[in-house]
Order: C-alpha cells, then structure tokens, then sequence
C-alpha cells in the first residue's frame, strides 16, 4: 500500500489532539473502576460491544461501508487480532497495579511508535515514511526508557496495586503492542478508511475476548453500581468510539511519531485523576519517573523531522 504524503500540523489538529489525549488521560482510570467489579476480560468485552456500536452507528451516519474491499480482508484481521491482545494486556495489569503508574507506562507508547516506524521505515522504504533517530533523539528515548524501567520496577500504593511488578510489566507489554498498532494503523489508513479499520479491529475482538471470558473468567450476576456501569461506557463510547475514530482520522495525515508526542497530557490527567478518584498516594518516585519519560519523549518530538 503506497503512502501519501505526510500533512503539515495545524493549529486545529493540535487541539483536536489534545482534546483526545485529555479524554484518554481518563481510560486507565476508568479500566480501574470497571475492573474491581467485572473481571478484567468480561469488562473488555462489553467495552468493545459498545465501542463497535458506536462506530457502526457512525459509519452508517457517515455512508462509510465497513464490508471489507478485495484484499482488506487479512490486514484487518491482523488488526484485529493485535489491537485484542494489546486490549486485554492493558484490562489485566489495570487489575494488578495502580492507575496512577498504569497511566504512565502505558502512555510510554511513543518511545516504541518511534522505534517501529524507525525500524518499518527502514525496512520497507517507500512504503512507510516516518521520522528517522538522529542521535539526539536516540538520547531521549534512552531517557523515556529508563523512566520507563523506574516505573515498572517501582512499588505503588499497596491498596491499589495487589500485584505491581507483574501488572507493571503486562501494562508494559500492552504499551509495546499500542506502539506498533498505531504504527500499522497509520500504514493501514492510507487506503482503508479509517472508520472501517476502527470499526473491523473492535468487531474481531468481541467474539474474541467474549470466548477468552468464559473460559477464563467467572462472571458475576451480582448487582452492578452505577460506577463501574458508567466507567465501561466512558471506555466504549468515548475511548473505544468517538477517541479512536478522530485518532485514526489523524493518523492518515500526519505522521505517528510526531502525533503520537500529544500523549504528554494523557498521564498528567490520569494522575490527577486516580489521585481524586481512589485517593492515590503521589510518590516523589512517580513524579520523578514520569518527569523524565517525559523530558525523553520532548527531546523526540522536539528534535524530530517535520512532516
């Protein structure tokens, strides 16, 4: 699939950009509120039910087919089958250590879009074009990867992390596995549209992590409370729905590394969130750690190509 020319970035797209990385800021936090009452699995699952609602709706609205054309087929799949993976990799490290540190790792993600697209750029020239690492961008991801460490190696609040060290490193892998989706989605989007590439990646992983769920998990009948009720909503309709659609909209103009540097807000909000959520205590480590992922993911962006 041949790429188009990357667009330069508007004030507009910064906007857009940061309303949607706020609004993600809110995901880990709300995972965490889902997943203390319905089991990480059964959560994702209800969460892409109403995701893929939401999509379908808007394709219908928009008069976009989500019938995959001649030779869709297999990338979507491939899509789907990751985007489930990195899903319920994220739901079951939520379940085992704290949002606040669950925020930070997970949005580490731009240290590994900008190692794959280096990497994909590299070995398919012509195919995908993405900013290369230039020394001094290779100086600030090693930053972002040390804090990245710090925090995966860190002890958070011990009532909300009942697990740290293997939920770290599950929301660790999770962010591995975003940072090579976004990658691949933004190569995808330039001849699939992008509601239907959202669309197919949420309708794979329905069946998927409803099969996963029954074997794995129990699911409990008990009453649910309006919290965990309202927190599945704001993943499916919000996140999964209205964030991924504008998202991948993006990325069919401008570069994934670059866009991808709009995260820095997503774990402030988050922090702040979990914060006055669950009462999280904010370790001198957290900030300590989380400051230097983000001066590292600043001397990226900051050094970094224009598009």
């Amino acid at each position: 699939m041949p790429s188009r020319s990357l667009q330069p970035i508007g004030l507009s797209t910064i906007l857009i950009a940061l309303v949607i990385s706020a609004l993600w800021g809110g995901n880990v936090v709300s995972i965490r509120v889902g997943v203390d009452t319905v089991p990480p699995l059964w959560s994702a699952f209800w969460r892409m039910l109403a995701g893929v609602t939401f999509v379908s709706a808007w394709a219908w609205t928009q008069g976009v087919s989500i019938r995959p054309a001649p030779g869709e087929t297999k990338p979507l799949v491939v899509l789907g089958v990751l985007f489930t993976i990195q899903i319920a990799l994220l739901n079951s490290g939520s379940a085992l250590t704290s949002p606040a540190y669950a925020v930070v790792l997970l949005n580490g993600y731009p240290i590994f879009v900008n190692i794959t697209a280096h990497m994909a750029a590299h070995y398919w020239k012509g195919i995908i074009h993405e900013e290369s690492i230039t020394p001094i961008r290779a100086l600030g991801l090693v930053l972002a990867v040390a804090g990245i460490v710090w925090l995966a190696l860190g002890k958070p609040d011990k009532a909300l992390a009942p697990r740290p060290l293997l939920g770290n490193c599950l929301i660790v892998a999770s962010s591995v596995l975003l940072g090579i989706r976004q990658v691949y989605t933004r190569w995808l989007v330039q001849t699939i549209d992008p509601v239907r590439s959202v669309t197919w990646q949420m309708l794979l992983s329905v069946p998927l992590f409803l099969v996963i769920a029954m074997v794995s998990e129990p699911m409990s009948l008990a009453p649910l409370s309006w919290q965990p009720v309202f927190a599945i909503c704001y993943q499916g309709f919000v996140v999964a729905g209205l964030c991924f659609i504008v998202w991948a909209k993006l990325l069919k103009k401008h570069s994934a590394g670059t866009l991808s540097m709009f995260s820095f807000l997503v774990p402030i909000c988050g922090i702040a969130l979990s914060n006055w959520i669950f009462g999280e205590a904010l370790l001198p480590t957290l900030f300590a750690a989380t400051a230097l992922v983000l001066c590292g993911l600043f001397v990226v962006v900051r050094f970094g190509q224009s598009d």
